[in-house]
């Protein structure tokens, strides 16, 4: 690894930024198990990111090489454009809380870099196709969505919004600088297709979890949770626990991207909602009692005040995409869920052996 782009002789690479983070990772994985290579360009900011790069070039040291870089350093996310085939634009500063104490970085770092790397791209007599990871923060809050409390489940009254979910017609709404970054910059990416005829599309991600997530609780909630529950620790809620999401397995997640590519011609210029729908649509309380369940122990929440922005209900309405790219059904949550846990414990190790490892050196020590 350097920070600058090497040279690829005869092979164009897929350049994916934020290629070490969650998504990125998973999604470099596939497309070098696909006989593509891959630069990863990364700044490797977030925790554990690291070993997702270590585990990509040691599972693939001839496909994957990396670019250890901010995307706010112009010249080297251009160059690392300049060759590539097609760019997965993941990386960005992911949370609302951090958008809320650091709106400039944020502003930075999610639309600067953007228009930056189209900037790149349109500079180019053939220009790269490029699909931007967007969020459904663009839609704002979505107060106006009458919600009836069932089941511990904030569900809609509306029928039809309860049996399909929030379609890509829903108006845009930017609620939090995070949520203005990510729609501003979910913009500009599809009227780089209307203007200037670069190949782009967006998907407007619900909540995705999976393996490699570092969980945290401000960003990747179904992992964080999964880790305090693992631990024996308890968790924080903001709002009353009953707000609900569609959860996407990774995997699902990476073949809508692998797919969008592939028919990037037929979708330049459009936006797609892209979550686990209607039939993965769980609340916070849910996923606790499916972790109990899991760990064989209550986990513990502590409730504090709703923050900034907080979507009651969001439920991705993802035909659209699914028609377009031909998508299968995604992978049941419980099964999925299930499935994260063995990673984390398998990942981790066991919980009751490193506590009493602590154990024995607190006391060794006092």
């Amino acid at each position: 690894m350097n920070g600058a782009a090497p040279a690829i002789i005869g092979r164009r690479p897929i350049l994916v930024t934020g290629g070490a983070g969650f998504i990125g990772s998973n999604l470099a994985d596939r497309l070098a198990r696909d006989g593509h290579d891959v630069l990863v360009y990364d700044a490797l900011a977030r925790p554990g990111v690291d070993r997702n790069l270590a585990w990509l070039t040691e599972r693939h040291p001839r496909r994957i090489s990396a670019v250890v870089a901010d995307v706010r350093s112009g010249a080297e996310l251009a160059a690392a454009a300049r060759d590539a085939s097609a760019v997965f634009h993941m990386a960005a500063q992911v949370a609302v809380t951090t958008s809320l104490v650091d709106p400039v970085s944020d502003f930075d770092i999610n639309v600067k870099a953007t228009l930056s790397l189209l900037e790149a791209l349109r500079a180019r007599p053939d220009p790269a196709p490029l699909i931007f990871a967007s969020t459904n923060k663009v839609y704002g809050d979505l107060a106006d969505i009458g919600l009836a409390l069932t089941d511990d489940a904030y569900l809609p009254v509306d029928p039809a919004v309860r049996m399909q979910g929030i379609g890509e017609s829903r108006p845009l709404d930017f609620h939090t600088p995070y949520g203005c970054s990510k729609g501003a910059a979910d913009q500009y990416v599809l009227d780089y297709a209307r203007s200037f005829d670069v190949p782009t599309s967006v998907i407007r991600m619900s909540c995705i979890y999976g393996q490699r997530q570092m969980g945290t609780e401000d960003q990747g909630w179904v992992a964080h949770f999964a880790i305090r529950a693992i631990e024996g620790q308890p968790i924080s809620i903001y709002g009353d626990g009953a707000q609900v999401r569609d959860i996407l397995d990774v995997s699902d997640a990476v073949e809508a991207y692998v797919a969008a590519l592939r028919d990037i011609r037929a979708i330049s210029g459009r936006a797609f909602n892209l979550g686990g729908g209607p039939q993965n649509a769980i609340s916070l309380r849910h996923l606790l009692r499916h972790l109990s369940d899991l760990t064989g122990r209550k986990v513990e929440a502590h409730y504090s005040d709703w923050r900034p922005g907080d979507q009651r209900y969001f439920v991705a309405d993802a035909r659209s995409i699914r028609a377009a790219l031909g998508l299968k059904a995604p992978l049941p949550w419980r099964q999925g869920v299930a499935n994260l846990v063995a990673w984390l414990r398998a990942e981790r190790g066991d919980p009751a052996e490193t506590q009493a490892k602590r154990v024995v050196r607190v006391g060794a020590l006092s």
